[in-house]
């Protein structure tokens, strides 16, 4: 039997996942790209609003509203960049992290859920081949 190509089954799969975790984003006043934005930057703690829109893929004209609702929300704060007045610097508030943590702690949990029809081999191989595929810039 032939299998289902790749981009098939991915998108089954993100299908899946973004039902599962919408409402346990909402429960913390959070949408995916909120959380997407939050979490890039418990890694990179300072990005421009530039850079930042090019790591996540998302639209900098469509950015900057989401981030001043982030930062009215007391998640981030927006400050001009040091290097370039014309640009601004982005980061995370401790009330940012402590609700990105909260939030990462549920969609962890559903996703060890998910993992949980995979033997422990499958998904020590599945979550180590994942970041190989994603990142092939």
């Amino acid at each position: 039997m032939e299998r289902d190509d790749l981009g098939a089954l991915f998108a089954r799969v993100v299908r899946r996942l973004m039902a599962a975790e919408r409402p346990l984003l909402d429960a913390h006043g959070l949408t995916m790209w909120e959380y997407s934005v939050l979490t890039h930057l418990a890694k990179q703690p300072t990005e421009t609003q530039q850079a930042l829109a090019q790591a996540i893929g998302y639209d900098k004209s469509r950015l900057i509203p989401m981030l001043d609702k982030l930062a009215e929300d007391g998640l981030l704060v927006r400050e001009p960049d040091p290097a370039n007045r014309r640009a601004h610097t982005v980061r995370l508030t401790p009330e940012g992290r402590t609700r990105l943590n909260a939030a990462k702690t549920d969609v962890r949990a559903m996703e060890e859920d998910l993992l949980s029809a995979l033997s422990p081999t499958e998904r020590r191989h599945l979550l180590a081949a994942l970041p190989r595929l994603a990142d092939t810039d």
